[in-house]
């Protein structure tokens, strides 16, 4: 396939949910090179790595490029391991295709050359926020909205399974109109959630816990007021 950009609109218009290599380019290097097979897909893949570049401190989107070939038979983990071998794009092995790393990995310190510490969360990115200041809301109701307004995981502490945390689900916050990114957002909810909350901006994500705990080089941190 001729390159395109790395968005939403173009994967789906370009690329199936089979199996398949893909490299990714910035600026026209080649920095990535990815396999996947047909349960996760390419189409699927590709999406995460787009959202991915999105709110990123010195990283305009647009400069992330992509191309992907299917493969129909399965030779897909062999074709990526000699591509690695001949080109050693510089984002692979540097957390670029990571999950959610998961809650205790957030005190891991991330190497220099690492892709969330070359290129960390831009959380002040002006926001279209979907909920009008004045009016109040519960806490859980405005951290979904910011949730679906980026494109990075903001992690909050739940009571077991997918129940969100009581003081989440019954604290009335009220957001004033001169929060407009996200980060002051949740800095607004947890000045008037109850005691011992606290939210963290890491480089790749941002978490909210009941908790008084330091991170490795956190961008930003928020604590209810005791």
């Amino acid at each position: 396939m001729p390159t395109a950009q790395l968005n939403r609109a173009a994967i789906t218009a370009a690329v199936p949910n089979e199996q398949g290599v893909y490299q990714l380019l910035h600026e026209s290097k080649l920095v990535y090179i990815g396999k996947t097979d047909a349960d996760a897909g390419l189409r699927a893949r590709l999406v995460r790595h787009a959202d991915k570049i999105m709110h990123r401190a010195g990283l305009d989107p647009r400069t992330v490029t992509f191309k992907a070939i299917r493969l129909f038979v399965f030779t897909v983990m062999d074709l990526e391991t000699e591509l690695l071998k001949t080109y050693m794009p510089a984002w692979n092995g540097r957390g670029f295709g990571s999950n959610d790393p998961g809650r205790e990995r957030d005190t891991t310190r991330i190497k220099p050359v690492n892709f969330d510490a070359q290129f960390p969360l831009d959380i002040h990115r002006l926001l279209e926020f979907p909920i009008p200041p004045g009016a109040e809301y519960s806490a859980e109701a405005v951290l979904q909205a910011i949730q679906a307004s980026v494109p990075w995981k903001l992690r909050r502490q739940n009571r077991g399974g997918r129940k969100c945390h009581s003081d989440l689900e019954t604290t009335l916050v009220k957001i004033s109109g001169t929060a407009n990114n996200a980060w002051t957002l949740l800095a607004e909810i947890v000045s008037q959630l109850p005691p011992g909350w606290q939210a963290t901006a890491l480089k790749s994500h941002a978490i909210l816990y009941k908790e008084s705990r330091d991170y490795p080089d956190p961008l930003a941190v928020a604590r209810s007021p005791d």
